[in-house]
């Protein structure tokens, strides 16, 4: 007798929706010849001197397990990083946590502070993983819709609007994927008014804050009595190129670290060590490698950006990450039918706006992080493409 598996595959997982993202890069893997726009990946190569630091610690014997919050001498560049770039003060032994990747720290984070029927505010167009990690969790996403007119800035009124008795966390995204929008500190300033008012706890997401091309960066945990309040999650993906090596970080309050470790001990161990070895020698000595990326993401930015509105694709300039996300609304497509009539007749993988929440709909994201060349050919087969039915 063979098993009834949709009855023993938990509920929550079978109404989970698959990733709209994965979906699109699955179907470019389909059609030859496709100009690939849609993972959001950089395109350089990692780093030289991070990959000879990772040969170095094979060679030297490094493929142990480490420490279930990671190598100490990590976590103490990580805390240094900090302190330097944006004046916050962590205790490397009780305050960070090594994770395998940022999206396990959004996952660690979620799993240690929700109880079921608490409600997550979430800024949208927004990261795949929010509102379903958030529900994996037992909590309740709340989105709360951002529009160009706003800059997809979050709005103070937007977040007491959104504020109920069962609301306990709000996850901010600045540099966002997926719009490109920042968040300034006196505009986060007016956020972090609220967080102190309701006694709510902010996920950080700044896995991009080294990709800000406009003013710097500011960390949210910075800000005056934010640091007890911020869970902070960051990695080496994005700056560092290091998509594949899997590594991220999490700093908060030692409490929920404590907790948030208990979690990581029991599902992942710990993050590789290879991968952690050659993130030291990032942070110390990757300053002028990222400098360089962020340049070259920079020209990118302000081709596609005049690029997509030379072809008739309204675009809202962002300001950090490497993402555009022009409207596509006037086509009379929605976002799913124009990515999916793109990819098969321009040959382009986008990702439709929708697989970014709802209030994506009516927009693609285009990740830059591709070659000039590409750029450009892919904006004239889309400009192809929107000549022959708009």
């Amino acid at each position: 007798m063979s098993l009834k598996w949709n009855e023993i595959i938990s509920p929550v997982i079978q109404h989970l929706p698959p990733s709209g993202i994965r979906r699109f890069f699955d179907l470019a893997t389909e059609v030859s010849g496709i100009i690939s726009l849609g993972v959001g990946e950089p395109d350089f190569v990692t780093p030289r001197l991070i990959r000879d630091s990772a040969c170095y610690s094979l060679e030297k014997g490094y493929t142990m397990y480490t420490a279930n919050a990671g190598l100490l001498e990590l976590r103490e560049e990580i805390a240094s990083h900090l302190q330097e770039q944006y004046q916050v003060s962590y205790e490397p032994r009780e305050e960070v946590l090594i994770t395998v990747g940022t999206s396990e720290a959004l996952d660690l984070a979620l799993r240690a502070i929700l109880c079921p029927g608490d409600e997550v505010l979430i800024p949208e167009p927004c990261y795949v993983s929010y509102s379903s990690c958030t529900i994996m969790a037992g909590g309740v996403p709340v989105p709360i819709r951002t529009t160009p007119d706003q800059h997809f800035q979050l709005t103070p009124e937007q977040v007491e609007a959104a504020i109920t008795p069962r609301t306990k966390a709000i996850i901010m995204n600045y540099p966002n994927n997926p719009t490109g929008a920042i968040m300034r500190k006196a505009e986060l300033e007016h956020i972090a008014a609220l967080v102190r008012k309701h006694g709510l706890v902010v996920l950080s997401d700044e896995v991009y804050d080294k990709l800000t091309y406009e003013g710097t960066h500011t960390c949210f945990a910075s800000l005056p009595d934010m640091k007890d309040h911020t869970i902070l999650l960051n990695g080496f993906s994005k700056g560092y190129a290091m998509t594949g090596w899997r590594l991220g970080y999490v700093c908060g309050n030692r409490e929920i670290i404590a907790a948030m470790t208990k979690i990581h001990q029991y599902t992942m161990l710990c993050a590789p060590i290879t991968a952690q070895k050659a993130a030291i020698d990032a942070l110390r000595y990757g300053k002028d490698e990222i400098a360089t990326m962020v340049e070259s993401y920079n020209q990118r930015r302000r081709l596609v950006v005049k690029g997509l509105s030379d072809i008739g694709l309204p675009c809202f300039e962002p300001k950090g990450a490497f993402y555009a996300f022009p409207s596509i609304s006037h086509t009379g497509f929605t976002s799913e039918q124009f990515a999916e009539r793109v990819l098969r007749e321009a040959k382009v993988a986008v990702v439709p706006g929708n697989a970014l929440g709802a209030s994506g709909e009516g927009y693609i994201r285009i990740s830059y992080a591709s070659s000039t060349e590409n750029l450009v050919e892919a904006l004239d087969r889309i400009g192809t493409f929107l000549k022959a039915h708009v």
